[in-house]
Protein backbone atom coordinates (compact mmCIF):
# COMPACT_ATOMS: atom_id res chain seq x y z
CA UNK A 1 0.00 0.00 0.00
CA UNK A 2 1.42 3.26 -1.09
CA UNK A 3 2.10 6.56 1.63
CA UNK A 4 -0.89 8.44 1.93
CA UNK A 5 0.78 11.07 3.81
CA UNK A 6 -0.73 14.89 2.60
CA UNK A 7 -2.92 12.79 -0.30
CA UNK A 8 -6.44 14.06 -0.98
CA UNK A 9 -9.33 12.27 -0.97
CA UNK A 10 -13.38 12.55 -1.86
CA UNK A 11 -12.85 14.79 -4.97
CA UNK A 12 -10.43 16.92 -2.01
CA UNK A 13 -13.02 17.51 0.89
CA UNK A 14 -10.27 15.29 3.22
CA UNK A 15 -6.40 15.49 3.62
CA UNK A 16 -4.67 12.95 4.90
CA UNK A 17 -1.93 13.90 7.34
CA UNK A 18 0.01 11.85 9.84
CA UNK A 19 -0.01 8.31 9.99
CA UNK A 20 -1.16 6.80 13.02
CA UNK A 21 -0.90 3.12 12.61
CA UNK A 22 -0.88 0.27 10.57
CA UNK A 23 -1.84 -3.77 9.93
CA UNK A 24 -2.32 -6.51 7.68
CA UNK A 25 -5.09 -4.84 5.92
CA UNK A 26 -4.37 -1.55 5.68
CA UNK A 27 -3.15 1.83 7.45
CA UNK A 28 -4.08 4.11 9.43
CA UNK A 29 -4.08 8.42 9.33
CA UNK A 30 -5.34 11.48 10.88
CA UNK A 31 -6.91 13.57 8.44
CA UNK A 32 -8.22 17.07 8.18
CA UNK A 33 -12.02 18.06 6.77
CA UNK A 34 -10.90 20.67 4.41
CA UNK A 35 -14.45 21.92 4.97
CA UNK A 36 -14.36 22.64 8.36
CA UNK A 37 -12.80 26.26 9.91
CA UNK A 38 -9.19 27.55 10.10
CA UNK A 39 -10.23 28.50 13.28
CA UNK A 40 -11.91 24.63 14.55
CA UNK A 41 -10.36 22.48 11.91
CA UNK A 42 -12.32 19.44 12.38
CA UNK A 43 -10.26 16.12 12.13
CA UNK A 44 -10.86 12.55 12.00
CA UNK A 45 -8.86 9.08 12.03
CA UNK A 46 -8.67 7.09 8.44
CA UNK A 47 -8.98 3.52 7.61
CA UNK A 48 -7.02 2.84 4.16
CA UNK A 49 -7.81 -0.41 2.63
CA UNK A 50 -7.28 -2.04 -0.41
CA UNK A 51 -10.33 -2.32 -1.95
CA UNK A 52 -11.27 -6.36 -2.68
CA UNK A 53 -12.34 -7.58 -6.24
CA UNK A 54 -16.21 -7.08 -6.60
CA UNK A 55 -18.13 -9.96 -5.53
CA UNK A 56 -15.17 -11.74 -3.93
CA UNK A 57 -15.57 -13.45 -0.29
CA UNK A 58 -13.18 -10.34 0.76
CA UNK A 59 -15.49 -8.18 -0.37
CA UNK A 60 -18.72 -10.09 0.77
CA UNK A 61 -16.48 -9.72 4.61
CA UNK A 62 -15.45 -5.56 4.09
CA UNK A 63 -19.09 -5.01 3.55
CA UNK A 64 -20.68 -7.20 5.99
CA UNK A 65 -17.94 -5.02 8.64
CA UNK A 66 -19.01 -1.69 7.38
CA UNK A 67 -22.76 -2.79 7.45
CA UNK A 68 -22.45 -4.29 11.22
CA UNK A 69 -20.86 -1.36 12.72
CA UNK A 70 -23.31 1.16 10.96
CA UNK A 71 -25.94 -0.78 12.89
CA UNK A 72 -24.41 -0.63 16.27
CA UNK A 73 -22.34 3.14 16.12
CA UNK A 74 -24.85 5.42 16.97
CA UNK A 75 -23.72 4.25 21.09
CA UNK A 76 -21.80 7.16 22.86
CA UNK A 77 -19.05 4.29 23.16
CA UNK A 78 -18.69 2.70 19.94
CA UNK A 79 -16.34 4.64 17.33
CA UNK A 80 -18.88 5.92 15.19
CA UNK A 81 -18.08 5.55 10.90
CA UNK A 82 -19.21 8.41 9.42
CA UNK A 83 -18.55 7.82 5.58
CA UNK A 84 -16.79 4.74 3.28
CA UNK A 85 -15.53 6.61 0.50
CA UNK A 86 -14.44 4.25 -2.58
CA UNK A 87 -11.86 5.55 -4.57
CA UNK A 88 -9.73 3.92 -7.46
CA UNK A 89 -8.09 1.15 -5.91
CA UNK A 90 -8.84 1.68 -2.69
CA UNK A 91 -11.58 2.00 0.24
CA UNK A 92 -11.14 4.94 2.69
CA UNK A 93 -13.41 4.84 5.84
CA UNK A 94 -13.75 7.81 7.90
CA UNK A 95 -14.07 7.23 11.40
CA UNK A 96 -14.25 9.34 15.05
CA UNK A 97 -10.66 10.86 15.82
CA UNK A 98 -9.62 8.99 19.38
CA UNK A 99 -6.61 10.96 20.86
CA UNK A 100 -5.39 8.87 23.93
CA UNK A 101 -4.61 5.83 21.96
CA UNK A 102 -6.27 2.20 22.40
CA UNK A 103 -6.68 0.44 25.51
CA UNK A 104 -3.62 -1.80 25.30
CA UNK A 105 -1.05 1.00 25.37
CA UNK A 106 -2.90 2.76 28.38
CA UNK A 107 -2.76 -0.30 30.18
CA UNK A 108 0.91 -1.28 29.37
CA UNK A 109 2.48 1.45 28.73
CA UNK A 110 1.15 4.54 30.46
CA UNK A 111 -0.14 2.48 33.22
CA UNK A 112 -3.25 4.59 33.34
CA UNK A 113 -5.45 2.17 35.58
CA UNK A 114 -2.35 1.29 37.85
CA UNK A 115 -3.92 1.55 41.40
CA UNK A 116 -7.72 3.24 40.36
CA UNK A 117 -9.98 0.95 41.06
CA UNK A 118 -12.83 3.75 40.95
CA UNK A 119 -11.18 4.89 37.32
CA UNK A 120 -11.21 1.20 36.43
CA UNK A 121 -14.97 0.85 37.22
CA UNK A 122 -16.40 3.77 35.62
CA UNK A 123 -14.31 3.22 32.53
CA UNK A 124 -15.39 -0.55 32.07
CA UNK A 125 -18.86 0.48 32.63
CA UNK A 126 -19.01 2.04 29.45
CA UNK A 127 -17.02 -0.69 27.96
CA UNK A 128 -20.28 -2.92 29.11
CA UNK A 129 -22.80 -0.94 28.00
CA UNK A 130 -20.90 -0.97 24.16
CA UNK A 131 -21.22 -4.31 24.39
CA UNK A 132 -24.60 -4.85 25.69
CA UNK A 133 -25.82 -1.93 22.88
CA UNK A 134 -24.46 -4.41 20.34
CA UNK A 135 -26.11 -7.36 21.84
CA UNK A 136 -28.99 -5.34 22.11
CA UNK A 137 -28.79 -5.14 18.14
CA UNK A 138 -28.02 -8.62 17.47
CA UNK A 139 -24.04 -7.76 16.36
CA UNK A 140 -21.38 -9.87 18.47
CA UNK A 141 -17.98 -8.65 17.77
CA UNK A 142 -15.49 -11.43 18.19
CA UNK A 143 -12.60 -10.00 19.29
CA UNK A 144 -13.07 -7.94 21.96
CA UNK A 145 -9.23 -6.93 23.34
CA UNK A 146 -7.59 -3.51 24.32
CA UNK A 147 -6.43 -3.12 20.69
CA UNK A 148 -9.72 -2.86 19.31
CA UNK A 149 -10.68 -0.35 22.61
CA UNK A 150 -9.98 3.53 22.08
CA UNK A 151 -9.51 5.74 24.87
CA UNK A 152 -9.49 9.40 25.67
CA UNK A 153 -5.72 10.26 27.29
CA UNK A 154 -6.73 10.40 31.32
CA UNK A 155 -8.22 6.76 30.74
CA UNK A 156 -12.02 7.79 31.61
CA UNK A 157 -13.72 7.25 28.20
CA UNK A 158 -13.89 3.74 26.31
CA UNK A 159 -14.79 3.41 22.48
CA UNK A 160 -15.37 0.22 20.83
CA UNK A 161 -13.55 -0.53 17.59
CA UNK A 162 -13.25 -2.90 14.96
CA UNK A 163 -15.82 -4.37 13.59
CA UNK A 164 -14.09 -6.89 11.36
CA UNK A 165 -15.01 -10.23 12.57
CA UNK A 166 -18.47 -9.53 13.99
CA UNK A 167 -21.31 -11.80 13.29
CA UNK A 168 -25.15 -11.79 13.52
CA UNK A 169 -25.01 -15.56 14.55
CA UNK A 170 -26.03 -15.93 18.38
CA UNK A 171 -24.39 -19.10 17.61
CA UNK A 172 -21.36 -20.02 15.28
CA UNK A 173 -19.21 -22.82 14.35
CA UNK A 174 -16.18 -20.60 13.68
CA UNK A 175 -13.74 -22.00 16.16
CA UNK A 176 -10.62 -20.04 17.10
CA UNK A 177 -12.15 -16.71 16.52
CA UNK A 178 -10.36 -13.46 17.89
CA UNK A 179 -7.44 -13.06 19.48
CA UNK A 180 -6.17 -16.37 21.97
CA UNK A 181 -5.61 -14.14 24.91
CA UNK A 182 -9.49 -13.32 25.34
CA UNK A 183 -10.74 -16.76 23.20
CA UNK A 184 -13.24 -18.63 25.74
CA UNK A 185 -13.14 -22.45 25.74
CA UNK A 186 -15.92 -22.98 23.85
CA UNK A 187 -14.74 -20.99 21.00
CA UNK A 188 -11.01 -22.37 21.29
CA UNK A 189 -12.67 -25.76 21.37
CA UNK A 190 -10.46 -27.75 21.74
CA UNK A 191 -11.29 -29.30 24.92
CA UNK A 192 -15.28 -28.69 25.10
CA UNK A 193 -16.65 -30.78 22.62
CA UNK A 194 -19.11 -29.04 21.11
CA UNK A 195 -20.35 -28.49 17.48
CA UNK A 196 -20.83 -24.56 18.18
CA UNK A 197 -20.63 -22.07 20.56
CA UNK A 198 -22.31 -18.79 21.96
CA UNK A 199 -21.36 -15.92 20.44
CA UNK A 200 -23.08 -13.36 23.06
CA UNK A 201 -20.95 -15.37 25.77
CA UNK A 202 -18.25 -15.30 24.54
CA UNK A 203 -17.58 -11.79 23.77
CA UNK A 204 -19.12 -12.08 27.99
CA UNK A 205 -15.59 -13.85 28.58
CA UNK A 206 -13.38 -11.59 26.42
CA UNK A 207 -14.84 -8.66 28.70
CA UNK A 208 -13.74 -10.72 32.08
CA UNK A 209 -9.86 -11.19 31.19
CA UNK A 210 -9.85 -7.29 29.76
CA UNK A 211 -11.21 -6.25 33.82
CA UNK A 212 -8.07 -8.83 34.71
CA UNK A 213 -6.14 -6.74 32.48
CA UNK A 214 -7.24 -3.23 33.62
CA UNK A 215 -6.61 -4.28 37.60
CA UNK A 216 -3.50 -6.06 37.06
CA UNK A 217 -1.83 -5.15 33.96
CA UNK A 218 -1.65 -8.65 33.00
CA UNK A 219 -2.88 -11.13 31.08
CA UNK A 220 -4.32 -14.37 33.43
CA UNK A 221 -3.12 -16.59 30.81
CA UNK A 222 -2.52 -16.94 27.04
CA UNK A 223 -5.40 -19.76 26.18
CA UNK A 224 -8.02 -20.94 28.11
CA UNK A 225 -7.17 -24.36 28.33
CA UNK A 226 -6.10 -26.82 30.83
CA UNK A 227 -2.30 -27.35 29.08
CA UNK A 228 -1.64 -23.58 29.56
CA UNK A 229 -0.37 -23.78 33.09
CA UNK A 230 -1.97 -20.38 34.45
CA UNK A 231 -5.50 -21.33 33.03
CA UNK A 232 -4.80 -24.64 34.39
CA UNK A 233 -4.27 -23.35 38.13
CA UNK A 234 -7.53 -21.05 37.69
Amino acid sequence: MPNFTNKFFDEGRYKLLDQLGSGAYGKVYRALDTTSPSTHPVHYAVKCLVRPKPGSRQDDFQRREFNLHNMVCAHPNIVTIHKVVVQGEFVFVILDLCTGGDLFTAITENQVFSGRDDLVKKSFIELLDAIHWCHEKGVFHRDIKPENVLCSEDGSHLRLADFGLSTRQRVSRDFGCGSSYYMSPECIGKEVRMQMYSTRHSDVWSLGVILVNMITGRNPWRYATTKDDCFAAF
